[in-house]
């Protein structure tokens, strides 16, 4: 059992890495987009090799995220974790060095990588290492301390941006990882799951992320109409099919398709599908919005939509007891309506928009709709599928909004009509943004219809989520398996 108390020396110090490692993921995901225009502007990059920037890193993530659960429980999760650190680490310093777009998106499918191995880790080492009295406080400190973490993102990635350059965005990784692989290497505990035979599904991750990458070629490519892009989207589809086929047929898979068994866990993940991509798209038009046709600065525009995981870190917590009360079918109806309401909202941000009257109203909203959802998201994931499956369901429930914000990202410029250079023209750009937001609600409302007609109160007895406090917004908290299954 493992018997790591918070107060000591030592639980202090695996706080301190695990934050720090799930950190530099987190500030990835999130910082990037607001270095977009300058990244274009420097690389003389188009409108496709921005959406590969930030859907390189996204698909090797959500494609190997469960993957990288499984190597840590099999071989060491500190082991795993400093691997991803170091991993992560150098191709974020390869992504600083970037002398074009192709190399600074091939550095960013390999960031992926490190993140699918380090980001699983971070909370499965934090659940390992304490004493079960002490679990729940820890947990609640590396997600508070990570929200606070990526509410610093933007504001930190826009200064960086203005002052030294977007490739500091980058190169910061690489101090903060010299920090945390030593400290993970020295105080950390190893741990691992002594039942796992060391079999590992490489065949699925490699036809779930061959799929990903597929088609969302397809749809950043789709503008020039060619013959290549029907091809590659045909098999697309066609790895998908067979993701399934393997998925159904191996005695071990990544993804047991069992587990889709619960109508209300399949329900739920569709829900999440509808929220994130809604959310993914949004983040990613938003910023460019705000600095292309709105004149921000990269700062300003970081800053600008802060109120949003602010309102995450205060009030989630307190969504999660509202929906264990009332249940979960409210917050999950309601939630994206809220949402689908704050980005036509945004729909006032034009030509030297008022941060106060234009751009505010509709993060606040949109930051409150999210605070009403994700929580009660992350319960009904956790509740609609035996205890034992927990982790596994949690991990499901992550890749899948990741994979919906990744597609979001590649779909919604060209549903939009946003030409390659759209951009450029602030104008052109700001009309095309208009209509992604009408998408992006409509897709919000399909979400909020589908939770209303399928999403039942869950059982008492159901298992609860450890992390209460989240200020992460590009996906669901992960959470890891049962205490009673790692003890027994």
């Amino acid at each position: 059992m493992p018997d790591v108390r918070i107060a000591s020396p030592q639980g202090k110090w695996i706080l301190l890495t695990t934050v720090l490692g799930s950190s530099m993921a987190l500030l990835d995901s999130t910082v990037v987009n607001v270095a977009l225009p300058r990244i274009g502007e420097d690389l003389d990059a188009n409108l496709s090799a921005l959406q590969w920037t930030v859907n390189a890193y996204m698909l090797t993530l959500a494609g190997l995220i469960l993957l990288g659960g499984s190597l840590g429980d099999t071989y060491g999760r500190r082991k795993i974790f400093v691997i991803g650190v170091i991993w992560f680490a150098v191709a974020s310093l390869l992504c600083g060095l970037a002398p074009n777009a192709g190399f600074l998106i091939a550095a960013r499918a390999l960031q992926g990588i490190g993140g699918a191995l380090l980001t699983p880790g971070s909370l499965a080492l934090i659940q390992a290492s304490f004493h079960p009295d002490d679990r729940g406080r820890a947990v609640g400190l590396w997600s508070g301390f990570g929200g606070i973490g990526a509410a610093v993102g933007p504001f930190l990635g826009g200064w960086l941006v203005d002052g030294p350059g977007w490739r500091w965005v980058f190169l910061l990784n690489v101090p903060l990882a010299l920090l945390c692989a030593p400290i993970a290497l020295r105080h950390v505990p190893e741990s691992g799951d002594g039942r796992k035979h060391g079999r590992f599904d490489v065949l699925g991750a490699t036809l779930g992320a061959l799929s990903l990458a597929l088609v969302t070629y397809a749809l950043i490519e789709a503008r020039s109409g060619s013959l290549v892009v029907t091809v590659t989207a045909i098999a697309g589809v066609a790895a998908g099919i067979a993701f399934v086929y393997v998925e159904k047929r191996r005695p071990d898979p990544m993804m047991p398709l069992g587990i889709f068994a619960s109508r209300q866990f399949t329900a739920v993940n569709l829900v999440t599908v509808c929220v994130y991509a809604a959310l993914g798209g949004f983040f990613f038009l938003a910023v460019l919005q705000l600095q292309v046709v709105a004149g921000y600065s990269a700062l300003a525009a970081g800053t600008a939509l802060l109120p949003t995981t602010v309102l995450m870190l205060l009030l989630s917590a307190r969504s999660g007891e509202l929906g264990e009360r009332i249940g979960p079918r409210i917050p999950l109806t309601v939630g994206p309506l809220v949402c689908a309401a704050g980005l036509l909202l945004m729909l006032r941000v034009g030509p030297d928009a008022s941060y106060a009257a234009d751009v505010l109203p509709g993060v606040l909203v949109f930051g409150l709709g999210l605070v009403t959802l994700v929580a009660p998201l992350t319960a009904t994931v956790l509740g609609s599928v035996d205890a034992s499956r927990a982790g596994l369901a949690s991990g499901i429930n992550n890749a899948a909004a990741r994979a919906a914000g990744l597609i979001a990202v590649a779909a919604l410029p060209l549903l939009a009509g946003m030409g390659e250079d759209a951009y450029r023209s602030p104008t052109a750009f700001n009309d095309a943004f208009g209509r992604a937001m009408i998408i992006c609600a409509v897709v919000l409302v399909a979400g909020s219809a589908l939770a209303f007609t399928t999403v039942r109160r869950l059982p008492p007895d159901c298992r609860r989520p450890e992390c209460r406090t989240h200020g992460a917004i590009t996906a669901p908290p992960l959470e890891g398996e049962p205490v009673k299954k790692r003890i027994a």
